[in-house]
């Protein structure tokens, strides 16, 4: 049986706005670096970069 994998991280082609996905709350997060919270732009409707790269069936 085929086991799905889901991505862990995702960011926004437009503003750089970069998410975690946290497990333990089951939501995304913004993702922090060097202690500053990647949000990019507040504005932003974020156009995630899904453009068929990512693999759901692992190897």
């Amino acid at each position: 049986m085929a086991r799905i994998v889901s991505p862990t991280e995702r960011e926004c082609e437009c503003c750089g706005r970069r998410d975690v996905w946290d497990a333990t709350e089951t939501t995304w997060r913004i993702a922090v670096e060097d202690g500053e919270k990647l949000a990019g732009n507040p504005h932003c409707l974020h156009e995630w970069d899904i453009n068929g790269a990512f693999n759901p069936l692992p190897r």
